[in-house]
This record gives structure tokens, C-alpha cells and sequence, in this order.
């Protein structure tokens, strides 16, 4: 290779890795400080690496707060999420895609415009009629509000147009129905899809605190970011290595998570960019 090619693509190369050290930079620090003692965390001279290493920090961030418990329920409010999303996005962008009917337009319309709207401005309307209801404090305040999915209905659409309706024709003419013909069909087709939106919806609601700190009071309801919140202590302030040792924990399932969908992931996005 000649040396013209090899100078920016070295160049390239440290670039990149500049700038994966520093999106790293915080989760390296992360680690470290959940394995440092309480008097080198508070320590007046920063020292990157700890001189001895404090694994009861991990003991304790399950001992004092029931991190075992907020483990859990983040599983029960992610993987209930997920399900009822699925279960929306899938047949209604399989309707926009392959079927013709009067307003379709519209609706796709709709659903790009309410991409636009955070949900920070829906909460307290959310919350006000789930008080009514007498749901709050439940994990069906934690899941409903996010059961419709604009994105995933955006995201599942993009991805059916690209299939060939002459396929779905074939399966009409083969006696399916049409809800056999999207879970049967479309839907395995659509696992690249899948994966990512699945990455996204997971990552999202895993790490949300705005809508459980509103929708829950109680401990044994908290989600993960909730419960991290129990480390503080109003006398003492937070109890830094428990704390950063649990905020690990927590991490930890995302970015195994990630990297097994990685390939399904970078699928995903691609094929749901192709076709308008």
C-alpha cells in the first residue's frame, strides 16, 4: 500500500480511536471508582487507578438498597414494553406498508408527527388519568404510557416497504390470513428491524428515571435508575462506591445486550434506511 494511502488512513484510525476513548472515558472512570476505598474516592489528589482494589463496594450495592429486586423489575418494565410494542408496531406498519386504504397518508403523517413530540409534555395529562384510574404505583403506570410506539410503527414500516408484495400475495393465495400473514411472514422477515428497535426501546426505558420518580413512590416498584437514587443518604450524602458499583451493575446488561445484537442492530438501521 502506498504511503499516500496509508498517512490519512492512519490518520483516520487515531481519530477514531480519540474519540472511542473519549465517549469511554466516563464508563472507564465509572469502573474504577466503584473499585477504589471511600478515603482514595475522597481523596484530595486524583489518582486514576486505585492502589488496592474494594470489591465489598459490589457486596454492599446489594446489601444496603435491594438491587436484586430493581434488577427485576427494570426486566418486568423493559421486556413488558418491548412485548405490547411489538405487538402495535408490527401489524400497524405492516398496514401502512402493503395495504391501501382511504386516510393511510394521514395516518403515516400522524405517526411522523408525533415522533416530534416529547414525551415530557404528555406526562402529567399521563399521570392525572392514571391517578383516576387508581393505577398509579403499579406496573401498568410503568408500561402503558409506552405501549404505542411511533417510532417502532416508523421504523417497521420503512422496513415492510422493501419486501415485495408479490410474497404476500402468494400467502393470500395460500389461505393465510392476514394477522398469519404479518407473524408468520412479515414479522420473521423483519428481524433485523426487530433487533434494532428492540435495542432502542430496552436502552430507553431501562435507564429512564423522569416517568418512574412521577408514576412510583414505592421502593419495592423502583426501576434500576430509581433505585440507584436510594444510595443517598440526607445526612451523609451519597455513598460514592456502593453507588458506583451498582450504577455498573445496572450498565452491565445494556452493553452485553448491545453487543450481541450489534450485527442485527447495524441490519436493522440500514435496511429501514432505504426506502422511503
Amino acid at each position: 500500500m502506498s504511503r499516500a494511502r496509508v498517512v490519512p488512513r492512519t490518520v483516520s484510525l487515531l481519530l477514531l480511536l480519540a474519540g472511542a476513548l473519549l465517549i469511554m472515558l466516563p464508563f472507564i472512570w465509572l469502573i474504577l471508582v466503584s473499585l477504589k476505598p471511600a478515603d482514595e474516592i475522597f481523596s484530595p489528589d486524583v489518582r486514576f487507578l486505585p492502589t488496592r482494589i474494594e470489591w465489598t463496594n459490589y457486596v454492599r450495592a446489594f446489601v444496603e438498597v435491594d438491587l436484586a429486586r430493581f434488577l427485576m423489575n427494570g426486566l418486568i418494565v423493559v421486556a413488558g414494553i418491548l412485548f405490547f410494542q411489538i405487538a402495535f408496531a408490527v401489524p400497524c406498519a405492516y398496514a401502512l406498508s402493503q395495504r391501501r386504504f382511504v386516510g393511510r397518508q394521514v395516518i403515516f403523517g400522524m405517526i411522523l408527527a408525533a415522533l416530534l413530540v416529547p414525551f415530557h409534555v404528555a406526562a402529567i395529562p399521563i399521570f392525572l388519568g392514571l391517578a383516576e384510574l387508581r393505577l398509579v404505583n403499579t406496573y401498568t403506570a410503568l408500561i402503558v404510557p409506552f405501549v404505542a410506539s411511533a417510532f417502532g410503527m416508523f421504523l417497521f414500516r420503512q422496513f415492510f416497504s422493501q419486501i415485495p408484495a408479490d410474497l404476500f400475495d402468494a400467502a393470500r393465495v395460500d389461505g393465510l390470513s392476514e394477522t398469519a400473514i404479518v407473524w408468520r411472514i412479515a414479522f420473521p422477515l423483519a428481524m433485523p428491524a426487530a433487533s434494532a428497535f428492540a435495542v432502542f426501546s430496552v436502552t430507553a426505558h431501562w435507564n429512564d428515571l423522569f416517568w418512574p420518580l412521577i408514576a412510583t413512590s414505592d421502593p419495592a416498584l423502583a426501576t434500576p435508575p430509581r433505585g440507584i437514587v436510594y444510595f443517598r443518604d440526607q445526612e451523609a450524602g451519597d455513598d460514592m462506591g456502593p453507588l458506583m458499583a451498582a450504577a455498573a451493575i445496572v450498565t452491565a446488561p445494556l452493553v452485553i445486550g448491545f453487543l450481541v445484537a450489534q450485527r442485527k442492530f447495524t441490519e436493522g438501521l440500514a435496511a429501514g434506511s432505504l426506502k422511503g
